[in-house]
């Protein structure tokens, strides 16, 4: 498999939790290969370095691991990182 990296960036204005409450379910859903970044109000910003058999594969997985924990998250860029 190979490693992947990107980062995903979302619209979480709609979210009524507080960053804090989901943070831990985060990385239990599995995006402890993360580094999350929560500097600016309403948005969430995820670097991800993930092994994978597909760069598509990688980047739904990591799509369904945010999503099972924030449904409300709206990805608003993606992209890749060196």
């Amino acid at each position: 498999m190979a490693n992947y990296k990107f980062t995903l960036r979302f619209n979480i204005e709609n979210c009524q939790r507080s960053t804090d409450d989901f943070l831990e379910e985060l990385a239990e859903a599995g995006c402890t290969d993360a580094f999350i970044g929560i500097g600016q109000t309403g948005r969430l910003a995820m670097a991800f370095s993930r092994e994978s058999k597909s760069a598509v594969h990688a980047m739904c997985s990591t799509m369904a691991d945010v999503k099972s924990v924030i449904p409300e998250a709206i990805l608003i860029e993606a992209g890749s990182s060196l």
